[in-house]
Order: structure tokens, then sequence, then C-alpha cells
């Protein structure tokens, strides 16, 4: 029961995200895509090691993520 309303909100979450990208300047798209990208390394890195939670493991990998991204944004 649990699982299809996961995969529903995941799929929400998802459309939501890529429908917000519209306008966005290199320093928001920076911070967008490397919040995106953490969140989703840190939940699996806290998946597999079972020593952080996957909530956890994103919220640190997210926010990391979108601060990299945001200060890397302007050397592309």
């Amino acid at each position: 029961m649990k699982k299809p309303m996961v995969l529903t909100f995941v799929v929400l979450a998802g459309s939501l995200a890529l429908a917000s990208c519209t306008g966005l300047n290199r320093t928001e798209q920076g911070a967008l895509s490397g919040g995106v990208i953490g969140a989703a390394g840190g939940a699996a890195l806290g998946a597999m090691t079972g020593g952080v939670s996957v909530l956890g493991g994103a919220l640190v990998g997210g926010g990391a993520g979108a601060a990299i991204g945001a200060v890397t944004a302007h050397h592309r």
C-alpha cells in the first residue's frame, strides 16, 4: 500500500520541479539542478549505507548540491 503512494508523490514532485524550471537565471538553474542531484545522491547513499536515514541523506545532499550548484554556475 505504501509503494504506490510513494511513487505517486515522486511523480508529482518531479512534474512540479520540471514545470518550475522556466525563466530561471544561471545561478538559479545551477542551484536547482545541484539540489536535485545532491538530494538523489544523498538519498541513495542513505539507503545503501543504512547509517543515515534516506530523508536525512536527501536533505544534506540537497542542501550541499544547491550551494555548490549556485556557486559554480558562474564558472560555466
